[in-house]
């Protein structure tokens, strides 16, 4: 399952087509397109179990015919592998037996068959050794949490390889298995955790069965925008040289990064609508699309105003190259919800910005804590004296 380098795993290019034929915001023509490419990877693949979940969802249209066809071959190419199975255990060695059985496992992860590709990667686990090999099995079953975004699954996996780990293992493995993980927290909308893996991952990449380069710098740089500092985005993204090389290849990307970090609002509001397209259309970012599009907006209206005790909202607006009414309304949403700490002086037109004293917010939290604290401890107190 696992693509050679440089090339995108199949079955997860399938899964992207396969996202964008049930997205209303995709073109009829494009569509059609995708369709014609499921159906083509579907047949050449004989994939009877996704052909037939893809029916039943009417998003492919019944033919009995092929369906047999892709049964037969399916029937007899199992049939095959069953007797290299067998004849690996009565007259090869113990890692043929393996490599039968690994071949096995791949032929259930090539037709789809996720259940039957999970249970024989187990029996494959049985017949391994090398804590390597058992991490390549891992990957596998990550590729298949991924196809239909089983994060239960994942979740177990990233732990699995973790323990594995332990008892040794290669940095290259353990540095692919931090973009796997980087890419589970962006999909739970763990933006913070992701960015510093896909951050300790930029250098040393390999993982291309995942994606290319290209989207990886994308995911890197859209997670690193809503969770770093100023200072730490200047050293870590900016001005990264892994980043540099290929940021200017996606569209927007280098000018919603670096409009941002030069103050230059009016380009960023430019360059962010110019990507939101793509974020929507992103099988791992559309589920957070919402959330991310009020994350950004909240980190640049909090930088824009972290420079002015008081400022008008026509200048803000005139900032952002928006109308009044937009402004007033954003900011009032954000305010409401404690996102921005600021106040609108309506009447004069003015915004009045009230950041929060560190030292105060710490006594309070501490002063809130030591509330909580004495509660547990009262009611332990009439627990133990029952």
């Amino acid at each position: 399952m696992e693509g050679e380098e440089g090339s995108q795993q199949p079955q997860l290019i399938l899964a992207d087509k396969l996202f964008l034929l049930r997205q209303p915001d995709v073109q009829d023509i494009d569509k059609v397109r995708y369709k014609e490419d499921v159906f083509t990877h579907v047949k050449e693949n004989d994939m009877v179990p996704l052909y037939e979940t893809l029916v039943a969802d009417s998003v492919l249209d019944m033919d009995r015919a092929l369906l047999d066809s892709m049964r037969a071959k399916t029937e007899d190419e199992l049939n095959k592998i069953d007797e290299k199975i067998a004849d690996a255990e009565e007259n090869l060695g113990e890692s043929e037996v393996r490599e039968a059985h690994l071949a096995k496992s791949l032929f259930f992860i090539r037709i789809g068959d996720k259940e039957k590709a999970l249970e024989h990667l187990k029996i494959t686990e049985t017949k391994t050794v090398a804590v390597g090999q058992k991490m390549d099995l891992v990957f596998y079953t990550l590729q298949l949490g991924f196809f239909d975004m089983d994060f239960d699954l994942i979740s177990k996996s990233i732990d699995k390889a973790k323990n594995l780990f332990e008892e040794g293992g290669d940095w290259e493995r353990k540095n692919r298995l931090k973009v796997y993980e980087g890419l589970y927290c962006m999909s739970t909308r763990n933006f913070k955790k992701a960015a510093k893996l896909f951050l300790d991952s930029i250098s040393t990449f390999t993982t291309y069965e995942l994606f290319p380069y290209d989207t990886f710098i994308f995911y890197t740089v859209l997670t690193s925008i809503i969770s770093l500092d100023r200072v730490s985005l200047k050293q870590k993204v900016v001005d990264a040289p892994e980043i540099l090389t290929v940021i200017g290849k996606i569209p927007y990307l280098s000018e919603f990064l670096n409009s941002l970090y030069d103050c230059q609002y009016k380009s960023f509001f430019s360059a962010f609508a110019g990507l939101t397209e793509q974020i929507k259309l992103d099988r791992y970012l559309h589920p957070h699309f919402r959330y991310y599009m009020r994350e950004v907006r909240t980190v640049v209206y909090s930088q824009f105003l972290e420079s002015y005790k008081s400022v008008t909202i026509e200048a803000m607006a005139k900032a952002f190259g928006v109308t009044v009414d937009f402004i007033d309304l954003e900011l009032s949403r954000f305010i409401a919800a404690g996102k921005l700490h600021c106040k609108i002086d309506k009447v004069a037109g003015v915004l009045e910005t009230n950041r929060p004293d560190a030292k105060n917010a710490l006594y309070q939290a501490t002063i809130k804590q030591g509330d909580f604290l004495l509660n547990r401890i009262q009611k332990l107190s009439r627990v133990i004296d029952l």
